[in-house]
């Protein structure tokens, strides 16, 4: 017997079939070849498509049960020769670490002192600090108690700042200057009593001279003329 052709509702249903198939395996080609990679990079295989330098890396198990390879301890030091690309670096040398923690730390007088900083010393600075050592000399009316005035060494750690006077006693803007040694020089009554001290020093310093010589031959020649 001859089959009867088929209809053309038959042939449009079974080419509607085909065309789902070769879609459906179009889809998933790409899928098993992505499971594949996979796979092979689990398993270690060295031809992987992409970048070369990424890490094999071990499986962990779902049960949980098998345990990853361990591995080894690196040291904590290696010298110069064994460093590789900046991956291994050798521990910090105590010595060196103390320096650094001693550069660091304040240079300060300590707790009892409020942690008062010690101060550049400049030029300006130092001029200051030897007058104050020699405060007892600029005045003959003021008295200070008996200091390190003969020592040569400065002090280390102090405070520059404006005296807390009463209002009466401060310098107006004309007394101020920049330095100590420059209110020092501006103050009339000090340069006076300077000046006077200067002349004391002077006469009581002066060489024996032709002036005591003619009063010691005078003082012979009252004599002589006595005895006659």
């Amino acid at each position: 017997m001859t089959t009867p052709p088929p209809t053309t509702s038959a042939t449009a249903t079974k080419t509607i079939v085909d065309a789902r198939l070769v879609i459906h395996s179009q889809l998933l080609n790409p899928i098993t070849e992505v499971k594949g990679q996979v796979n092979s990079v689990m398993s270690g295989n060295k031809a992987v498509v992409g970048l070369s330098w990424e890490p094999n890396l071990a499986v962990f198990s779902s049960t949980g049960k098998e345990r990853c390879p361990e591995t080894e301890i690196s040291a904590l030091y290696k010298p110069n020769s064994e460093l590789v690309d900046g991956l291994f670096l050798p521990p910090n040398d105590p010595k060196k670490l103390n320096k650094l923690i001693k550069k660091q730390v304040k240079d300060t007088a300590g707790k009892k002192w409020f942690d008062m900083p010690a101060q550049t010393m400049t030029p300006g600075l130092k001029k200051d600090l030897q007058l104050l050592k020699l405060r007892g000399a600029l005045d003959p009316k003021r008295h200070y108690k008996k200091g390190d005035s003969k020592s040569k060494t400065l002090p280390k750690y102090f405070q520059a700042k404006s005296a807390t006077e009463f209002f009466t006693g401060r310098l107006t803007k004309k007394e101020r200057k920049a330095t100590l040694a420059d209110e020092l020089l501006a103050d009339s009554t000090l340069g006076d009593y300077r000046k006077r001290k200067v002349r004391e020093i002077e006469e009581a310093n002066r060489p024996a001279g032709v002036d005591k010589w003619k009063k010691s031959k005078s003082k012979k020649h009252a004599k002589g003329r006595k005895k006659v």
